[in-house]
């Protein structure tokens, strides 16, 4: 059996931003990779609300994407697929774009190091929209975190190029929810997960 690695931020976990919860195995991007994939690979779900990539988040190893690796990287899997970053946009970090792309080589030279025999998809995030202004995540996020969240495409695409990985843009698929601005809908889930088997 192909063991396939989703590591991630909120939008691996699932989050639903219509009312906070966690969307069910038939939703999420994962658990719909999982019924596309079918019984010759398992899904292994690393999705984390507020997860950061290289950003020491001050809520812990769980929440920090590069302290947390390690401890999935203890085993080999056949690809992993990585979806996180948006949340060192955070107003809390601010990063420069010039920080965010050493940050993110930074998480990414790990990978590379620690899982060199494994097939890796990057995936860049959808753009983080203006209603994130008004939602809960204000306090989170802020005018500089959304224009930045549209420059930061081709950092993971030069990435992806140098290491010799596979690159999906998310945003030539689908946005975040107009509810949040951060989220997405079931049918962006359906989309993401159905484009990811074709690479797969």
């Amino acid at each position: 059996m192909k063991k396939i690695l989703c590591f991630g931020d909120s939008n691996t976990y699932g989050y639903n931003p219509f009312d906070g919860s966690r969307y069910d195995g038939n939703t999420r991007w994962t658990g719909v990779l999982q019924k596309l994939a079918g019984g010759g690979y398992e899904i292994i779900e690393a999705g984390g609300n507020n997860r950061t990539a290289f950003s020491d988040n001050p809520d812990g190893i769980e929440y920090t994407g590069y302290k947390l690796l390690p401890k999935y990287l203890k085993e080999t899997y056949d690809a992993i697929i990585f979806a996180i970053g948006i949340n060192d946009l955070q107003k809390f970090y601010n990063p420069s774009l010039e920080e965010f792309e050493k940050g993110m080589k930074f998480f990414f030279s790990q990978v590379s190091a620690m899982a060199p025999e494994s097939n890796i998809i990057i995936l860049s995030p959808s753009h983080i929209k203006e209603s994130i202004l008004k939602s809960n995540f204000r306090f989170l996020f802020d005018e500089a975190s959304v224009n930045k969240s549209k420059e930061i495409t081709p950092i993971y695409e030069r990435i992806a190029c140098e290491f010799g990985w596979k690159f999906l843009d998310l945003n030539n698929l689908v946005q975040t929810s107009d509810i949040d601005g951060l989220h997405y809908n079931p049918d962006a889930h359906k989309k993401i997960a159905e484009n990811i088997i074709k690479l797969i």
